[in-house]
C-alpha cells in the first residue's frame, strides 16, 4: 500500500519573510511617570479616587443664556472649523501611510503594429501587475505607520483642546459682558444720587446756605459720574464685538434672559480630582503623549533602515498576434522581480538618523512631562484663586454694609449743619468703590471657574 505524497515544504525563504515582516525595531513604550505630585496643594491627602463628576460643558454653563452663546460658538466659530479640517487631513494622511502596506496593482492593454519586409504584423497584450512592494522585514513600513496614526492621533486631542478653549473663551467674554453691564448699572444709579446731591447744594447755594465750593464739589461728582457711565457703554460695546468672531455671527436676538450677576449657580462647580487624573483626561497631555509616541515609532523606522530592504514587483497577462486570441491557451505571459537594496557606505547618515530620532523621543519626553507640570500649575492656580475670590466677595459684602452706612449719616450731618460736604463725597466715593470692588470680585471668582474648568480638559466625561 503506497503513502500518500507529502506536500512539498515552503522554501526556507520564504518562511524567514513571512516571520521577519511581523518585527519591529521600534522601542517599547512605557509612559513617563508624571513630575508632579501626588495631590494638589491644600487636597486631602487621603483622597484616593478622582472626584471630579461628569460634567459637560452644557451642565458647567448653567446660565441659559451662556449655553446658547456656546452652542452657537460650537457651530460656527472658525478657528474650531479649521481645527476640525486638520484631523481630516491627518486622517487622510494616515490612510495614505496605511496604503504603503498593501501591494498596489495596475492594469494595463497595448497594441502595436510593425512593417517589415513587406510584412506586417500586429501584437495584443494585456497583464495586471503590482508596484514595488516593500516586504517590511523589519518593521520600516509598520513604524512609519504608527507614527502616522499617532500623529493623526494628536490632531484629534489637539482639536478637542481647541473646543474647551473656545467653552472657556466664550463664557469669559461672556461674563466680562455681564461684568460691564452691572457696573454701567452701578454708574448710573451713583449718577442719580450724586445729580440729587448736586441739585440740594445748588437750591443751598442760591439760599445763600453753602459755599461755592461744596457746589463744584457736587458738580464735579456728577460729571465724574457721566464718564462712568460713558466709559462703561463704550466697554458692553467693545465686547459684544468680540463676542461676534467667537459664536462666529451676530449677536442674536431672542436669546433666555441670563441669571442674575450675584446668582451663586452660574457656573457648575467642579471637583478637581487628583492630578493622575489629568494624565488621562486633558486634551493638551494626551496630545505631547500621542507626539512622544510618534517620535518612538519614528525610532524604528530609523533603526529598519539600516537594514537590507526587499521590494517586489511582478505581473501577469497574456499576448498575442489576434485580439480574438488574446486570452487563449499559450498567450500567458508573467514576471517576477525581486529587488535587494543592501546599504553599504552611507557615510553615517542612517547612524545619525538613528541618533536624531532618538534625541526627538527625548524632547518630546520633555515637552510630555511640561505639560503635566503646566496643568498641575494652572488646576492648583485656579482651586486657589477660587476659594480666594469667595472670601474676598463675603469680605466685600461686610465693607459696602460699612460704607453705605457712613455714606447715609455723613449725608444726615451734612443736611443738618454738623459737617461739612466733602466728609458726604469722601463716603460717597468710598461706597462707590467697594460696591466695583465686590462685582470685580465676583467677576474673578467667575473666571477662576472657568481657568479650572479649561484646566481639567473641559469637564469630566
Amino acid at each position: 500500500m503506497s503513502r500518500p505524497a507529502r506536500p512539498n515544504p515552503l522554501p526556507a525563504w520564504l518562511v524567514a519573510l513571512v516571520l521577519l515582516a511581523g518585527c519591529t525595531l521600534s522601542p517599547t513604550y512605557q509612559r513617563p511617570a508624571a513630575p508632579v505630585a501626588a495631590h494638589y496643594p491644600g487636597a486631602p491627602a487621603a483622597t484616593t479616587t478622582p472626584a471630579a463628576a461628569d460634567i459637560g460643558w452644557q451642565r458647567f454653563c448653567a446660565d441659559e443664556r451662556l449655553g446658547q452663546l456656546v452652542k452657537l460658538a460650537l457651530a460656527n466659530n472658525r478657528d474650531l472649523r479649521v481645527a476640525v479640517l486638520n484631523v481630516e487631513h491627518s486622517q487622510a494622511q494616515y490612510r495614505i501611510s496605511r496604503a504603503a502596506a498593501v501591494p498596489g496593482v495596475d492594469g494595463s492593454a497595448n497594441f502595436s503594429r510593425s512593417h517589415a519586409a513587406g510584412i506586417s504584423v500586429d501584437r495584443w497584450s494585456a497583464s495586471v501587475g503590482s508596484t514595488a512592494y516593500e516586504v517590511d522585514l523589519f518593521g520600516r513600513v509598520h513604524s512609519l505607520n504608527q507614527q502616522a496614526l499617532e500623529s493623526y492621533f494628536a490632531t484629534a486631542e489637539a482639536q478637542r483642546g481647541a473646543q474647551v478653549s473656545l467653552v472657556a473663551n466664550v463664557a469669559d467674554v461672556y461674563f466680562t459682558l455681564r461684568l460691564a453691564e452691572e457696573q454701567l448699572r452701578l454708574a448710573q444709579q451713583t449718577l442719580v444720587t450724586v445729580q440729587e446731591s448736586f441739585t440740594l447744594n445748588q437750591a443751598t447755594f442760591n439760599a445763600g446756605a453753602s459755599n461755592e465750593l461744596d457746589l463744584r464739589t457736587a458738580d464735579g461728582q456728577v460729571q465724574t459720574a457721566r464718564i462712568n457711565v460713558l466709559t462703561y457703554q463704550r466697554q458692553i460695546a467693545l465686547t459684544r464685538n468680540a463676542m461676534e468672531p467667537l459664536i462666529g455671527c451676530p449677536l442674536p436676538g431672542g436669546l433666555p434672559a441670563g441669571r442674575a450677576f450675584n446668582d451663586g449657580h452660574l457656573l457648575a462647580d467642579i471637583p478637581a480630582g487628583l492630578p493622575s487624573g489629568l494624565v488621562c483626561r486633558r486634551p493638551d497631555i494626551l496630545e505631547a503623549e500621542h507626539t512622544l509616541k510618534a517620535a518612538n515609532a519614528n525610532i524604528g523606522a530609523a533603526r529598519a533602515a539600516c537594514f537590507p530592504s526587499i521590494s517586489l514587483t511582478g505581473s501577469a497577462g497574456a499576448g498575442s498576434s489576434q485580439l480574438a486570441k488574446l486570452f487563449g491557451s499559450g498567450t500567458g505571459v508573467w514576471s517576477f522581480s525581486p529587488q535587494v537594496s543592501v546599504p553599504v557606505f552611507t557615510g553615517g547618515r542612517t547612524r545619525a538618523e538613528v541618533d536624531a530620532a532618538k534625541i526627538s523621543r527625548r524632547i518630546e519626553v520633555a515637552n510630555y512631562e511640561k505639560a503635566i507640570q503646566t496643568a498641575f500649575r494652572e488646576v492648583a492656580d485656579a482651586l486657589v484663586a477660587g476659594t480666594s475670590y469667595a472670601n474676598e466677595i463675603e469680605a466685600q459684602a461686610a465693607l459696602i454694609q460699612a460704607q453705605q452706612r457712613r455714606f447715609e449719616l455723613a449725608t444726615t450731618r451734612y443736611r443738618q449743619g454738623e459737617d461739612t460736604y466733602l466728609n458726604v463725597l469722601s463716603a460717597q466715593q468710598d461706597l462707590y468703590s467697594a460696591q466695583q470692588s465686590r462685582l470685580q470680585a465676583k467677576r474673578n471668582k467667575l473666571a477662576s471657574q472657568i481657568a479650572l474648568y479649561k484646566a481639567l480638559g473641559g469637564g469630566w466625561k
